[in-house]
């Protein structure tokens, strides 16, 4: 089982880079308090750092609303993880708790400015792919919905044999292969697009193992992936 970017991402974006943690026997039950603090504190740190600059011209972000163009989605309506993020967090929204592992990576979503998501490896079937979609995808449940909707043709997507994980690139995850207090063996990918480059992608990929670590144990193995080097192992 692997994590493959096709070549045909490259084409169209071919600075996309993304760090990948593969987590195995971890414990992800239960919440600890330091953890909801680490959220707080990366939450004052991102409006920090945007300053008085409106979120739709931090430079972070930009590159992600011009992806989401390239494959024909709206940006206002479709934001990428990390806009939507920071949106709720401008609005004074604390981020909530999920579980141990998604709250550590939207820390270092946060901290970062980078979209960071995660899937439950024991529901993957096969390898996954970061591609563009086909005509005839499956229709897949997203999180928080009740209804099954294909992704559109050409747009960017993660999946697995059994159909799509993420739709639009990182805007949602579906219900499937979500993270929760039994997962045991999972991955999680940092994406980046200039200006964010492989250094920072490293150092948020050191962070996060540091946290998952300290507060999931397990095994972890990383890697970083571009056109040079385009799939990782995960099982």
């Amino acid at each position: 089982m692997k994590l493959i970017i096709e070549d045909k991402i490259f084409e169209q974006y071919p600075e996309v880079i993304l760090g990948v943690a593969v987590l195995h026997n971890i414990d992800n039950k239960g919440n600890h308090p330091e953890v909801a603090d680490l959220l707080r504190s990366a939450e004052k740190s991102a409006l920090e750092n945007m300053g008085n600059i409106p979120i739709v011209e931090q430079p972070f972000i930009i590159p992600w609303r011009e992806a989401y163009r390239k494959f024909g989605a709206k940006p206002k309506d479709y934001p990428s993880s990390i806009e939507n993020l920071l949106r709720r967090t401008f609005k004074g929204e604390q981020v909530r708790h999920i579980n141990k592992l998604v709250d550590i990576y939207n820390v270092i979503s946060l901290k970062y400015l980078v979209p960071v998501g995660g899937e439950d490896l024991a529901k993957i079937e096969g390898n996954v792919l970061l591609t563009f979609a086909g005509d005839n995808e499956t229709p897949v449940v997203l999180l928080g919905e009740q209804e099954a909707r294909p992704p559109y043709p050409n747009e960017v997507i993660y999946k697995d044999n059994q159909g799509t994980i993420c739709r639009r690139w990182n805007w949602k995850e579906v219900d499937r292969t979500k993270l929760t207090e039994q997962t045991v063996n999972a991955f999680i990918v940092i994406e980046g697009l200039p200006p964010i480059d492989r250094e920072k992608i490293q150092k948020a990929v050191t962070e996060l193992v540091e946290l998952i670590k300290k507060y999931c144990g397990g095994e972890i193995q990383t890697a970083i992936l571009d056109k040079s080097n385009p799939q990782v192992k995960l099982l």
